[in-house]
């Protein structure tokens, strides 16, 4: 029995301590759908590896304040730091911080101007490729037209990467032989439902006539759904296109609202996030830029994205 015991004691003692992995996330905004799917995404991957502990900070669309935020996670000795960057030129500080400090750090769905030229050693990027998104939005929508008409586009803020680039990808279709879709108006409504119902509900008084309105997220679809419903246009007569395929967005679309969205898996890039930040943090190797692929979605196959 003495034997037994003192075995089974120093079995005990052998096992190791049960290390905490601590990653620190900073968030573009708290109040905003796609970005809650993405940093729920995050908490539902952490929760599944109990040595991870997930601490959230909301940068409110302020750079500087965002820059505090990880100057903060850097200063408490987090093991791993996330960024959803607010800004994707104002990035580089971020990256320098974080790399002095030896410390992993992703950036997710937003990608940092350095991504082009190339990342750190202990950084990574997680999203989705945006000259994929704003393409499929836009073939499909002059697929609906016809190859032909008028259009007004809805933006996303000016300074996010995703904005410019869907934006530019619509254009580059629009101009193509078979797609000849004029684009009347162009302006930013900063992905807020509100503000785009107020900038279409202004084109529609100023005598604007378009077939189609091309959004670069669902929030501004609806938006714009609303202030031609509010105007008592035939919503037949109009096509009206966004992007994330949000729970909101696809309950657009069932309402016949929306005709077409493209699926963004915020829930898998926060996923992907936690897990390429705590492979980083145990020093593990990744790539340096991981995607999620984008994915059509219309009347047709919208039930499929339900969950």
């Amino acid at each position: 029995m003495k034997r037994l015991l003192l075995a089974a004691s120093v079995c005990l003692l052998s096992v190791p301590a049960f290390a905490e992995t601590k990653i620190a996330v900073t968030m573009t905004s708290f109040d905003n759908p796609f970005l809650t799917i993405l940093l729920n995404g995050m908490k539902s991957e952490a929760d599944k590896d109990k040595s991870i502990e997930l601490l959230t900070e909301d940068a409110q669309l302020d750079p500087s304040k965002q820059l505090n935020q990880v100057q903060n996670f850097i200063a408490n000795g987090v093991n791993a730091i996330i960024v959803n960057a607010v800004d994707g030129d104002a990035t580089v500080a971020i990256t320098k911080a974080a790399a002095e400090a030896k410390i992993p750090l992703v950036y997710v769905n937003h990608p940092p101007a350095e991504l082009e030229s190339g990342l750190p050693e202990n950084t990574a990027f997680v999203g989705s490729n945006e000259l994929d998104s704003g393409t499929m939005e836009a073939e499909a929508a002059c697929k609906l037209m016809g190859g032909k008409g008028k259009a007004v586009v809805l933006m996303g803020p000016l300074e996010n990467h995703a904005a410019l680039v869907r934006t530019k990808d619509v254009e580059t279709v629009f101009q193509k032989p078979e797609c000849k879709i004029e684009i009347l108006e162009k302006q930013t409504a900063n992905w807020s439902r509100t503000e785009a119902q107020d900038l279409v509900s202004s084109w529609l008084t100023a005598g604007i006539e378009f077939e189609a309105i091309i959004a670069n997220n669902d929030e501004m679809a609806i938006g714009a759904a609303q202030a031609l419903k509010s105007a008592g246009v035939d919503m037949t007569k109009v096509v009206i296109a966004g992007i994330d395929a949000t729970p909101d967005g696809l309950a657009a679309m069932k309402a016949g609202d929306i005709d077409i969205t493209v699926f963004q898996n915020a829930t898998k890039q926060g996923e992907v996030a936690v897990q390429t930040a705590a492979k980083l943090a145990s020093g593990q190797s990744v790539d340096r830029a991981l995607w999620v692929p984008f994915e059509l979605v219309t009347p047709d196959n919208m039930a499929n994205y339900a969950k």
